[in-house]
């Protein structure tokens, strides 16, 4: 997965697989996804970041893959 922000048009773009873009997607004015032709997302702008997904810090965390019992 690659995040990257662009200041100048706060915009991030979230790419969470390299794929082959067969559409997009608008979820609202300011969201967009990208999807294969099967429907699995490739990447998604979000336009406004700053204020329509609070983006004024970014952290990162890995999860394990293992289940708390």
């Amino acid at each position: 997965m690659k995040v990257k922000y662009f200041s100048q048009t706060d915009t991030a773009y979230i790419e969470f697989t390299q794929g082959k873009i067969f559409e997009t997607k608008e979820i609202n004015n300011n969201i967009y996804i990208d999807l294969t032709e099967s429907g699995d997302i490739v990447s998604m702008t979000i336009e406004h970041a700053k204020a329509n997904a609070k983006l004024w810090e970014f952290s990162y965390q890995e999860m394990s893959h293992q289940v708390a019992i």
